[in-house]
């Protein structure tokens, strides 16, 4: 299982509690500007670790809560979890779609000869699409002793209106202009969005098919069809963070985006001698034996310190922002004195913290990131 959490995100409080009875050990996680999230491990056995939010209806607040998420726990994948109108009759009421493209539909131009679209589209990454696929062929996501609903894969329409028509103006126009789309929610578009500017964050949109957005909306919801529609949504959704987590690992991402090992050994013998020449590095480089190497994350914690009063006395930080700094840092070291996974964890997000609170100074965002590298790699 990989270290860092994932996120999953919901737009309605039954999508929420769908996902959260999924999670054991769930502790509360208060977001600066007042988001909470819920932080948990995902039942059923395995430590992933889960943080679950939910951002409310429409692509714009998906949007900037996604971006929150991404920036607060830096993600291993993000998932959406929520429930859909279908737009094809072989699309059954309770059945699964996990989005392969996710279209903004809304962006266009009026014409005097009528509106002429100009879409947006995201695709999902070929390996969570790959993953996500196994699993739902294997059939083994859903709880026993009952039938197993089916999955569909194809691209997912996201606006910013409740489509309940087939017939009006509106649904003619999806149906022209978007004709392979399997299902029209509200805010995958901005999920999608703000995974793509965070290095193209592995991302899965998984909807559960609670109508038909052809006029049935009340009938389908008063027959319970959301809550039975989310529930499946959020047993795969839960099942493919699982797999995730066992499969993502194997990759790491630096800051120009490109997936690389996590480091290189050199060793040398006799009178030889090992030198490294290198434009640009990013992450550790450490000259020596690994298992000798220890960070003195005390001494270094204690530089970053003397560099935030340098910050605060150079007019770069108010006294507010100094003082919350300092809390972080103290968090950080009592976090790290433990010298355990979970002690470990709790260092890393209030790293984070800190990091978004120095953001606006280079010198002091940089330094938290390499000392965010070198306690993940060497702890």
């Amino acid at each position: 299982m990989n270290e860092r959490p994932i996120v999953i995100l919901t737009a309605l409080d039954l999508e929420y509690q769908a996902v959260r009875e999924h999670l054991i050990g769930l502790r509360l996680h208060r977001h600066r500007a007042g988001t909470r999230f819920e932080i948990g491990r995902l039942s059923g056995g395995g430590a992933q670790e889960v943080a679950l939010g939910l951002v409310g209806k429409g692509n714009q607040p998906a949007a900037v809560l996604a971006e929150r998420a991404i920036g607060e726990f830096d993600p291993l994948a993000l998932l959406f979890v929520g429930v859909a109108g279908a737009l094809w009759p072989q699309i059954g009421l309770g059945e699964v779609v996990v989005a392969t493209h996710v279209y903004a539909y809304h962006g266009g131009t009026s014409e005097d000869d009528g509106f002429k679209a100009r879409p947006r589209v995201w695709e999902v990454s070929h390996e969570p699409d790959q993953i996500a696929r196994h699993l739902a062929r294997s059939g083994t996501w859903f709880p026993g002793g009952a039938a197993v609903p089916k999955v569909h894969f194809g691209p997912i329409a996201a606006g910013e209106v409740v489509q309940d028509s087939a017939i009006s103006a509106h649904a003619r126009w999806v149906r022209r202009t978007y004709n392979d789309a399997l299902a029209i929610e509200m805010e995958a578009a901005g999920v999608a969005q703000a995974a793509h500017l965070n290095r193209s964050l592995p991302t899965v949109v998984v909807r559960g098919v609670s109508d038909r957005a052809d006029g049935t909306k009340v009938a389908t919801d008063g027959a319970n069809w959301q809550l039975r529609a989310v529930a499946g949504a959020a047993a795969f959704a839960t099942a493919l963070a699982r797999e995730l987590g066992r499969e993502l690992p194997h990759v790491t991402t630096g800051r120009a985006g490109a997936p690389m090992n996590e480091g290189v050994r050199n060793v040398a013998s006799g009178n030889a001698r090992v030198g490294v020449q290198a434009g640009h590095i990013y992450g550790n480089v450490s000259i020596g034996q690994p298992q000798e190497t220890a960070l003195d994350w005390a001494a270094e914690l204690a530089k970053f310190r003397e560099k935030l009063r340098r910050a605060l006395k150079a007019g770069e930080l108010d006294e507010a922002t100094f003082a919350a700094a300092e809390e972080e840092l103290d968090a950080v070291a009592e976090s790290l004195s433990t010298r355990t996974e979970q002690g470990k964890s709790k260092a890393m997000i209030a790293l984070k913290k800190l990091r978004g609170l120095v953001v606006d100074v280079a010198e002091l965002a940089s330094k938290v990131t390499s000392i965010i590298a070198a306690i993940r790699g060497v702890l």
